[in-house]
């Protein structure tokens, strides 16, 4: 047997000094299920013990040892355990009074109806005196699953039913998925026409050659010429000769790089002086707006000029190439 006292545990040699027992019969033990239903399965746990009613404070108890056998297909999950249920509070100078259950957590694994063995405890009040405290035994009925006797064998366990899909359960993400689809159309209708409309340069009803020349004018003279002024007076000549060629040449200039600009007018039967001069004029203000060069009063000079002669030069090859079939259709006449 272990020993226990209500509200604390006591070592074994406690008896040492103790008087005899006597045998008392205290009721009948219990028997609940840890998880109550209406029968006892195979592998269920249960409290088996007793219950005491007003002990005193000081108490000592002496409790069965199952450690080593308990009851036949019968075994215990864990050993005794005492619970404080109620206190009570005793007269003066009395001690405190106590309601107590103490229980064992047995299960079995088998079925079958087990007759489990009675409660012997021996009780030691806190004055010296023993007497031991008997309680009647309870019966475990433990049962197993009903098996299907009809077929015969043992049915398998079933996988999880699966319902059919209903329309109504697809429908918010098919409305999702055509929602997304508007979405990416609208973001790359926007983004096209966003690219569309800074590709194409808007003059109006005057003629290219005359919006770039009028913006080069506003450009002549030399209060831009200072060194921090230099990066928006070549931005200026760049982007009216780029809106000049992507109208004239038909090229996205206002997108292309320097070397994409001239790269897409080779073989325009642009004179080799005049190409080389714009060539050298872009390369010059690319210096000045992205490495901080500062273009000498010479260079300030003949940025103006040299932009207008590529506009003029350009266009009146272009008056030339639409006059010349004319030419040649009088001569024709004439002859």
């Amino acid at each position: 047997m272990s020993l226990a006292v209500a509200g604390m545990f006591m070592f074994p040699s406690f008896l040492a000094a103790q008087d005899s027992t006597a045998a008392v019969y205290d009721g009948k033990a219990f028997l609940e299920q840890l998880q109550p239903r209406d029968s006892v399965l195979v592998g269920d746990q249960l409290r088996y013990g007793f219950e005491l009613g007003e002990v005193a404070a000081g108490t000592g108890f002496m409790l069965p040892d199952y450690s080593g056998a308990f009851c036949p297909g019968v075994e215990v999950v864990s050993p005794w355990s005492i619970d404080t249920v109620k206190v009570l509070e005793g007269r003066k100078k009395d001690p405190k009074l106590m309601d107590i259950r103490g229980s064992v957590t047995v299960t079995s694994f088998d079925e079958g109806r087990y007759e489990l063995p009675p409660i012997s405890v021996v009780r030691i009040s806190p004055e010296g005196r023993a007497d031991t405290l008997y309680f009647s035994p309870e019966v475990l009925d433990v049962r197993t699953m009903p098996v299907d006797t009809s077929a015969f064998e043992v049915r398998d366990i079933k996988g999880q039913i699966r319902y059919p899909v209903e329309f109504r359960e697809v429908l918010p993400y098919i409305g999702g998925a055509v929602a997304l689809a508007l979405v990416i159309l609208l973001a790359v209708f926007i983004t096209d026409r966003f690219i569309r409309k800074r590709s194409k340069v808007k003059f109006g009803t005057e003629p290219a050659h005359i919006v770039a020349l009028r913006k080069l004018d506003k450009l002549r003279g030399d209060s831009l010429w200072a060194p921090e002024k230099q990066k928006v007076f070549y931005s200026g000549i760049t982007d009216a000769l780029r809106e000049y060629i992507a109208s004239r040449y038909g090229i996205s200039a206002m997108e292309m790089t320097t070397k994409e600009i001239f790269d897409s007018l080779k073989g325009r039967e642009i004179p080799d002086g005049l190409y080389a001069d714009a060539k050298d004029l872009f390369e010059r203000a690319d210096y000045v707006k992205f490495a901080k060069y500062t273009a000498s009063q010479q260079e300030n000079a003949s940025a103006v000029p040299s932009a207008v002669k590529f506009v003029t030069s350009t266009y009146q090859e272009e008056l030339d190439e639409e006059s010349a079939p004319d030419a040649s259709g009088t001569q024709a006449k004439e002859e």
